[in-house]
């Protein structure tokens, strides 16, 4: 048995040397021969992989299945596939960031949902077939949670004691979100199961739930401005959340499903729907009004009682008596925020992320085996253990394309389609004394000739979430 076990972890050390192609004394290098990333490059095999009711109908959905970031699971659903999930993983990082540098504190709400919650808001009727419903063996009914406001009030309405001094509480959560889309499309755009970022807040007044309702909308604005992403603050309707004021956060792109009507004298923005359709001028300056499309990436609301008076959500006061909480509620589309910033930032044939969400922010490639340059290969791993050594804070986000039997051109490619921020190859130069590795700044449209203490000093200066 024992000898079983010793041949075990010999077998077991191997295999993972040849996954991370571990050099002597070195840490694991990651490679991407062994990346689960199935590329489908034909846009005919796209098609047939969205079915024969999928449509091809943008540009980030396209790119996204074209070089394996997400595969079709069925109508509105995706597998998010590894370099999804690491870019997934990075904004939501940010997002806590930006939420907990204002009193946000996380939690996790299930995503099955009474019946009985949403019959005593009525949004078990007024959201009609747009919510997932489904029954137990015992005959309970239940929803897949497209939103938890019914849920996060009777959960603080249960807790008794809650003081004003705890007050202003803000609970959010990153979770998957399900609505019964009747035309999913756009990719990850519009879905049927997708992630967001839902804060709901409690405030001892309608003064003091307005001043968070700024706090988190100046949250949402210095992250979207963090992702160097073009967004607009809008005026929006309330629709079945409900209460009293409600702003969008659009980024303007063609594929928009919403109008948007922007001042360009004026800080003055608003979705259409709120306007009356004959308006022209803007309602603060009186200046002439442009439209532009745009995609929806947040929401926010301030709910005031609406909720916490159904559920009896209470504080004890300054003065000691009960007192109904002043509430709102923030959502931010997540996998909606990774696609929109695709479609906006991306040509039509190769992925730009923004800096901070790119999946891996370097990829080495290496010489063509048997070509004249090979000697080089060995100056490419040296290469990436220097990095990892002099530039701690990339650890994980450095790539290598160990794919030798083709050319650089060929791999080199490849990395333009998945937009690596930087792209760093071992060619002729790399022969030279000192080496000089050619670097493609991707999302800066540059290359220059660097040496390896060139390269270090360049990635140093890298920003990681």
């Amino acid at each position: 048995m024992e000898g079983l076990l010793t041949r075990w972890r010999a077998l077991w050390s191997r295999a993972t040397c040849r996954r991370h192609h571990c050099a002597p004394g070195r840490g694991k290098r990651l490679v991407l021969s062994c990346m689960f990333q199935p590329q489908n490059l034909r846009e005919d095999q796209l098609l047939s992989l969205e079915g024969r009711s999928g449509e091809l109908t943008c540009k980030s959905q396209r790119l996204m299945l074209q070089v394996g970031l997400i595969h079709p699971a069925n109508p509105g659903c995706y597998h998010l596939l590894p370099y999804t999930v690491r870019a997934m993983e990075k904004l939501v990082r940010a997002i806590d960031q930006e939420m907990q540098a204002i009193g946000g504190q996380k939690v996790n709400m299930p995503s099955l949902s009474s019946a009985e919650l949403w019959r005593a808001t009525s949004r078990w009727d007024l959201m009609g077939k747009e919510l997932l419903r489904l029954r137990d063996r015992h005959g309970k009914e239940y929803c897949l949670g497209p939103t938890h406001e019914e849920a996060i009030t009777a959960l603080v309405a249960s807790q008794k004691t809650l003081s004003y001094k705890q007050l202003p509480l803000l609970l959010y959560q990153v979770t998957r979100k399900f609505r019964d889309e009747p035309r999913p499309r756009f990719g990850l755009l519009r879905g049927r199961e997708f992630y967001m970022k839902d804060m709901y807040t409690f405030d001892c007044s309608p003064e003091a739930a307005r001043q968070t309702y700024s706090l988190v909308c100046g949250a949402y604005c210095s992250l979207f401005s963090r992702l160097g992403l073009p967004f607009v603050q809008v005026q929006a309707d309330v629709g079945s959340i409900g209460g009293t004021m409600s702003h969008e956060f659009q980024l303007p792109v063609d594929i928009g499903e919403d109008l948007l009507a922007v001042c360009p004298s004026c800080s003055f923005a608003a979705n259409k729907e709120t306007l009356d359709s004959a308006q022209a001028n803007c309602p603060v300056c009186q200046g002439l009004l442009t439209e532009t499309r745009g995609v929806e990436v947040g929401h926010t609301f301030y709910l005031g009682t609406k909720y916490s008076s159904i559920f009896n959500a209470q504080f004890a006061n300054i003065h000691g008596k009960p007192s109904l909480a002043e509430m709102g509620c923030y959502g931010l589309g997540v996998t909606r925020i990774l696609a929109a910033a695709i479609e906006v930032l991306s040509t039509e044939d190769c992925i730009r992320w923004p800096g901070l969400l790119a999946p891996y922010q370097v990829c080495l490639i290496p010489p063509k085996r048997g070509s004249k340059e090979e000697v080089a290969t060995e100056l490419m791993g040296n290469l990436y253990d220097h990095i990892a050594e002099a530039v701690p804070q990339l650890h994980g986000e450095v790539l290598l394309d160990d794919r030798a039997h083709l050319t650089i051109g060929n791999r080199l490619k490849d990395a333009n389609k998945l937009g690596y921020p930087f792209v760093i190859i071992a060619g002729k130069r790399a022969l030279e004394d000192p080496s000089h590795f050619e670097v493609w700044c991707q999302n800066t449209s540059e290359v220059v000739f660097l040496t390896k203490e060139g390269v270090v000093e360049l990635l140093s200066r890298v920003q990681v979430v």
